[in-house]
């Protein structure tokens, strides 16, 4: 996966002697503070606030407050913080630790595979297991027309392409503003990706050979056990599935199994689903089943084969 991509020269990123500086982060003095003291009261707050990686949340948001890669601030004895970058700071501290806002949505950014996209709340925040399903579209056919349903940001669909450009990939959504996002990131990265407007199949032609799709999987009694991150700014629609989880993954599988050039199916499921998805797409026609796992050990996608 790569990371946040290395920039040099942003304001607030001093070098030379430090001023007095405190452990509140972004303290300064009026030669700036030490990168490592600003570090060391944000990691204090973001651990008291119960993130579970205070010290790489930290990090991360100095460096892109900052504009350098995160190994500077670890290189570099003479790098300090002064100017807007304090303020700036400070602010995204307390959106991590008092508003529990997600790290990529304060930077807005986030590395997937091979690219970088941006991230915001219309979407939600990429996660390394559903590179997963990139995966399982690398292994298309030469040529082969690809759809990424629930697309979101469109990391799975762009990721995909930015390896196969051979492949026609598009990506779909029911949300209008998760789309825009998507678009927004493939004119950035320069990748053509076509774009649907639809709710699952509904308005998507029967052109397809493999299908991929992260559509919701959160039963709804799941919610009191997410963490505040997820609850309190990730789009609610793109996470909540009904009862058990499964009222999204169901009928999508059953509308795959009507449309007959679909060879290969890839389906994210929350843990614990991978057997019952996996009876679904077996009832559709997809009775070539295997199971991959997030570094967890969970059986984290489900890829059905066409008998």
């Amino acid at each position: 996966m790569s990371g946040t991509r290395a920039r040099t020269g942003a304001d607030g990123a001093g070098t030379g002697g430090a001023g007095p500086g405190g452990t509140r982060p972004g303290a300064t003095g009026p030669g700036g503070t030490p990168v490592k003291e600003a570090l060391q009261g944000a990691v204090t707050a973001i651990a008291a606030a119960g993130c579970e990686t205070p010290r790489l949340d930290a990090e991360v948001l100095l460096a892109s407050v900052l504009g350098v890669g995160r190994e500077r601030l670890l290189t570099d004895p003479t790098l300090n913080v002064r100017g807007p970058a304090v303020r700036a700071y400070q602010n995204a501290v307390r959106r991590r630790s008092v508003e529990r806002e997600p790290v990529a949505y304060i930077t807005g950014r986030r590395g997937f595979r091979y690219i970088e996209l941006k991230v915001d709340p219309r979407a939600l925040v990429p996660r390394a297991e559903t590179e997963l399903l990139v995966e399982a579209g690398l292994a298309a056919a030469p040529g082969a027309a690809v759809l990424d349903i629930c697309t979101g940001s469109g990391a799975v669909a762009l990721a995909l392409k930015q390896e196969r450009p051979d492949l026609d990939v598009w990506g779909s959504d029911l949300s209008e503003p998760a789309l825009a996002l998507a678009r927004e990131n493939a004119a950035a990265l320069g990748l053509e990706v076509g774009w649907l407007h639809s709710d699952l199949l509904d308005e998507v032609p029967d052109r397809f050979d493999v299908v991929l799709a992260n559509p919701p999987y959160v039963a709804d009694g799941e919610r009191p056990t997410l963490a505040p991150e997820i609850l309190r700014h990730e789009p609610p629609g793109a996470l909540f599935a009904g009862p058990y989880g499964l009222s999204v993954i169901a009928p999508l599988a059953a509308a795959l199994g009507a449309r007959r050039r679909v060879a290969t199916v890839a389906i994210e499921v929350g843990a614990g689903q991978a057997e019952r998805v996996g009876e679904l797409l077996r009832e559709a026609g997809f009775g070539s089943l295997r199971f991959e796992a997030d570094l967890a050990g969970i059986n984290r996608v489900v890829i059905g084969g066409r008998d």
